[in-house]
């Protein structure tokens, strides 16, 4: 009797396939094509394999053929199948999708695509996902101009990951046009099954400024709401640091280039305040400053969705967060090096500069 191809496993192989058989995950057909090695290894016949396992025997010789030519491997899936050729291939879809735009439209939806190239839209839908396009997505960006941009990035960047001894390291800006919103009608509560309503409209109640200093080192944050943001709040803001911080201390203030902060009132007060040391991000590069992180976390978890009547219920309400923030700070932690986000830059430049002469030729 013809018991077909001999197959010989090892320990390492035997184990491998016994572990597919049990398995509760793989699909039917490779189980059942380890069975069949196993089988096979045992010395029974490819007829004998085909009604143990309800197969042809044609079946059962065949996967005992592959294994013994190519191990696990040559079991692990079927070989490529011939049919119908794809009318498109992803190449195209890509590059229309990256290099050309709709008629009277600024970018491709799925069915739109489909309908150029007369194929399927969920065709189109895969291609985009397995590379990683999304159309309907923009991005914006900044390249900062700054003739100084390299010598300021150093300069911040080296504060937040190697700040000096006896010293602390302040990120200060201020969040302007602070909306006190109050809604038309009242919303309902999220329950089961719906989230929380608001309407879409709002009454303004007026505007405050929310000046915030950010303690690198722990997170602690000292802030004052103000009805207005020129030097003269800002030196207030400054007074109100130069209290709340241990007289020891020498103190790296990082802020932007805003015309308030320079002030020539403000530059005679810190010369009275050797203490006092700034440190300005560059132009276009507010991203450096740290304390746009804490006020993003504030507009999140307490402003956007707030409902406030008027200005000195929302300052109550910017107190009592930066109040129960500073009960347990957590600091944000800087972990771009000044080298990584100038590569960055670099290459943001050198596609500006692509783009630039592309569109001038």
């Amino acid at each position: 009797m013809n018991l077909g191809t001999p197959i010989n496993l090892t320990d390492e192989q035997r184990l491998e396939l016994e572990r597919r058989v049990r398995s509760q995950t793989l699909d039917v057909r490779a189980v059942r094509r380890a069975r069949i090695v196993l089988l096979a290894a045992d010395g029974l016949g490819n007829r004998q394999i085909g009604r143990e396992l309800g197969i042809g025997r044609i079946q059962a010789g065949c996967w005992r053929d592959r294994f013994a030519a190519g191990g696990l491997a040559a079991i692990a899936g079927d070989l490529p199948r011939s049919g119908r050729r794809p009318r498109i291939d992803a190449a195209e879809i890509v590059r229309r999708t990256t290099q050309t735009t709709p008629q009277a439209a600024t970018h491709w939806s799925t069915r739109k695509l489909a309908a150029e190239l007369g194929i399927s839209d969920t065709t189109v839908l895969k291609v985009w996902r397995a590379n990683g396009l999304k159309p309907h997505l923009v991005e914006t960006f900044k390249v900062s101009r700054d003739p100084k941009f390299v010598e300021k990035l150093e300069n911040i960047v080296g504060l937040y990951m190697s700040p000096p001894e006896h010293a602390l390291v302040l990120c200060c800006d201020e969040k302007s046009q602070v909306q006190a919103l109050d809604r038309t009608q009242p919303g309902l509560p999220m329950k089961k099954g719906r989230a929380q309503t608001m309407t879409h409209d709002y009454k303004r109640n007026g505007t405050t400024t929310l000046f915030a200093a950010l303690n690198v080192l722990d997170g602690q944050v000292i802030a004052q709401c103000q009805q207005r943001h020129t030097h003269a709040e800002w030196l207030k803001f400054l007074r109100q640091i130069d209290r709340q911080t241990p007289k020891s201390k020498t103190l790296h203030l990082i802020a932007d280039n805003y015309a308030t902060h320079k002030h020539p009132a403000v530059q005679a007060w810190l010369a009275k305040h050797p203490r006092f040391h700034m440190h300005y991000t560059p132009t276009s590069a507010s991203w450096l400053n740290m304390v746009e992180r804490f006020f993003r976390d504030i507009t999140v978890n307490r402003l956007r969705r707030g409902v406030f009547t008027s200005v000195p219920e929302l300052v109550a309400a910017i107190d009592a967060y930066i109040a129960h923030h500073n009960t347990k700070p957590k600091p944000f932690i800087w972990t771009k090096s000044a080298a990584d986000i100038l590569q960055k830059v670099i290459r943001a430049n050198s596609r500006l500069s692509s783009k630039q002469n592309a569109t001038l030729h």
